[in-house]
């Protein structure tokens, strides 16, 4: 559809066709009905077999248009992707919209403001090859020795520092953050390693932004802003696989703009900066959510999104056997588990996109989890207030299992401003003082219990509840049973290390 809004040509092609599972004209039909074209005009390929490919390559020929540009107007190049090299630094791909960049010439990053003396410039065939310059439609890279992947943006005009062009190409924004989470090392030692491997990512991934930040639970870590789920999921993987991290994640969360009642602004991007005090207003961000199932999870698919505050939209049928449904749905809602919830209900046949929408004012709350009677900000969440009983009631449940017993009762609440909403007790190990006790009066029994007693109490008084790196990342993971095998481990494991 994007394609279609920006007039782009469009060819449709089946590939695979020698599978024995294929089955051409059906899929030949569901795509022509997609962008209206005839199932005839959908070319069929099979990369095994060679059949049709000649068909295709002439398609591309006759319908894909020459690029256009002025080659006399001043160079204007856009840059679609940039990579880092260890030993020539950023390498950024162009597409030549106007004119003509030459070798050596000084280029100018028109977004950000920044010039360039480039060391090359060339095409790719297949290749790197260098070149004398590149004109207006020419694909090409240039490398102009920076170290900095932000130095080098997706989206920015490039141009001539000798004859700069008067406006950029339209199109260019900053990547904004639209999901933020805490990363934390299990190891408070690996800490500036943590750092290193963000500055390294961050060469890579432009869009990546963190800042230093510290919880009273986990310690020293960084609060990072990603594009989206997937963002985060890949950022994650990375740490984990090239620079052997053990990290703690937090529940990921949005931004909100909170109005206080006495009128002041906060943007709000952790539950630790929520205001305390009466809120006049929360505005949160929302997405355009759309969803393509088999009509036979119609069903199943609305009631997940009412249950996860969607208004439902318009909804097509592409096929005789498939829909499209729209919603509007909090971002909030679908960075947890939505995902997960729709491919369980679906069978895994449903695929899931969304973009920003705009913002809403919300009635949302924020939950804090006191332990001991101390707030835990790495448990607390923003939630909506018809959701926050069910968080604190799961959340309570799930650290009553996970913090392992000690020698004094242990109360797990869950509170909204100083309003308990929800409580569950760690019950405490006890010692059997009456097991010499074989005999005797029963006021020399009632004495040693009334000494435990007062012993326990002051215990309560003084004692601290240290709770184990094991037990936040089973807390804070997505979707994990506190009572699976592998969490019952962790947790005996903790229990030897404090013991």
């Amino acid at each position: 559809y994007m394609a279609i809004d920006h007039d782009l040509a469009i060819i449709p092609v089946l590939n695979k066709i020698d599978l024995p599972s294929a089955e051409p004209d059906k899929h030949a039909e569901e795509i022509a009905g997609l962008i209206g074209c005839e199932p005839s005009d959908v070319l069929r390929v099979s990369g095994k077999t060679g059949e049709g490919v000649a068909d295709l390559l002439d398609q591309i020929v006759m319908d894909v248009p020459a690029p256009h540009g002025d080659p006399d107007a001043p160079a204007r190049a856009l840059i679609f992707d940039s990579v880092y090299d260890s030993y020539r630094g950023i390498v950024t791909y162009i597409r030549m919209e106007d004119g003509e960049l030459h070798d050596r010439e000084k280029v100018h990053m028109m977004g950000i403001g920044m010039t360039h003396d480039p060391i090359e410039i060339g095409v790719i065939s297949p290749d790197m090859t260098r070149t004398k310059a590149l004109g207006a439609g020419e694909v090409g890279y240039i490398i102009t020795g920076a170290k900095d992947v932000s130095q080098s943006k997706v989206g920015d005009t490039l141009t001539s520092a000798v004859r700069p062009a008067a406006e950029p190409l339209p199109g260019y924004r900053d990547p904004k953050p639209m999901v933020y989470a805490g990363l934390f090392p299990i190891d408070n030692a690996q800490f500036p390693e943590l750092r290193d491997a963000l500055d390294k990512l961050k060469l890579n991934d432009a869009a990546l932004i963190y800042t230093p930040e510290t919880s009273v639970a986990l310690g020293f870590g960084f609060r990072c802003g990603f594009l989206g789920l997937l963002h985060m999921e890949i950022v994650n993987e990375r740490l984990s696989r090239e620079f052997g991290l053990d990290l703690i994640q937090t529940a990921p969360n949005v931004t909100y703009d909170v109005t206080a009642e006495d009128g002041s602004q906060h943007h709000v991007t952790n539950p630790s900066e929520f205001p305390d005090g009466k809120i006049k207003k929360i505005v949160e961000p929302m997405v355009a959510v759309d969803i393509i199932t088999p009509k036979e999870f119609i069903g199943a698919v609305m009631d997940l999104c009412q249950d996860h505050r969607g208004i439902m939209g318009t909804m097509e049928y592409i096929s005789t056997d498939r829909v499209e449904m729209h919603y509007r749905i909090p971002l909030a809602e679908i960075v947890f588990d939505f995902f997960d919830q729709l491919k369980s209900r679906t069978k895994g046949y449903a695929s899931l996109d969304y973009h920003e929408d705009g913002e809403q004012s919300a009635d949302l709350v924020k939950v804090d989890i006191l332990i001991q009677g101390e707030k835990v900000d790495a448990f607390s969440a923003i939630v909506h207030r018809d959701k926050a009983y069910s968080y604190g009631v799961m959340m309570t449940k799930k650290l009553r299992s996970l913090i392992p017993r000690q020698q004094f009762e242990i109360p797990i609440q869950a509170a909204i401003g100083s309003r308990i909403i929800a409580r569950e007790n760690i019950r405490a190990l006890r010692k059997d003082v009456l097991a010499k006790c074989y005999g005797g009066d029963i006021t020399r029994k009632r004495k040693l219990l009334e000494k435990q007693k007062a012993g326990k109490k002051r215990m309560k008084m003084l004692g601290h509840v240290e709770v184990p790196q094991e037990a936040f990342i089973a807390a804070l993971s997505t979707g994990e049973d506190s009572n699976d095998r592998d969490t019952k481990d962790k947790i005996r494991a903790a229990q030897k290390t404090e013991g």
